[in-house]
């Protein structure tokens, strides 16, 4: 196993952890259908939109391949093969003065520690950190990103991110960013975990309407 910490903000912290044996790009995928190393790359020009069926309502975001292709393969891959399916939220974010920062998902375990059992390789991080962006949690270590996701809820958050610069960013919550809201404002206890964590339901991949 190989375990690392996330620091999405200097107050804030996301574990990370996930047994890898290979980060090559890979068709390979167990009974489910679900990758087990980093998936091929999508076309560049493709565009899909995810949308995700949680316990609190739905909401949708917009991906765009060209900006990370590694990553979003990945999660498109992942998302395809129901691999979030009952998966929750377990982090919900804010920042020192009260801001709202983050709510992040993506963990099979629920724990803060899971991923798919594999990491994929760094990529050029383009765009902007803003209110809605969805980017992939990682580690401070390099090719240290799987499964785990956040999705930004203020644009004050951008300056801790931009800090950093090393999470892909992969869309932006295109509707539904109130159901975002929603499990942003759950309560939550003193390490951040919802005291009754939202769950995906499911998601669906379409491509977006041009």
């Amino acid at each position: 196993m190989r375990a690392t910490a996330v620091a999405l903000a200097l107050t804030t912290t996301l574990t990370l952890s996930a047994c890898v044996a290979d980060t090559s790009p890979s068709a390979s995928s167990n009974a489910n259908g679900c990758p087990t190393s980093q998936p091929a790359t999508l076309n560049t020009d493709a565009s899909n939109d995810i949308a995700f069926e949680t316990t609190l309502g739905t909401f949708v975001v917009r991906l765009a391949v060209k900006n990370s292709p590694i990553a979003v393969s990945n999660l498109t891959a992942l998302a395809s093969c129901n691999f979030y399916d009952n998966v929750i939220f377990h982090r919900i974010a804010y920042m020192e003065d009260g801001t709202p920062f983050v709510i992040q998902g993506g963990d099979p375990t629920g724990t803060g520690s899971g991923g798919p059992g594999y990491f994929i390789k760094d990529e050029p991080v383009i765009g902007t950190y803003r209110r809605g962006v969805i980017a992939m949690a990682r580690s401070s270590q390099p090719d240290s990103q799987g499964s785990q996701f956040f999705i930004v809820l203020d644009d004050a958050a951008a300056v801790p991110l931009e800090s950093a610069r090393t999470y892909a960013i992969l869309g932006e919550v295109i509707s539904g960013m109130d159901v975002v809201d929603a499990i942003a404002a759950l309560e939550r206890n003193g390490e951040d975990r919802p005291i009754d964590p939202p769950k995906i339901i499911s998601t669906t991949v379409t491509p977006s309407a041009p």
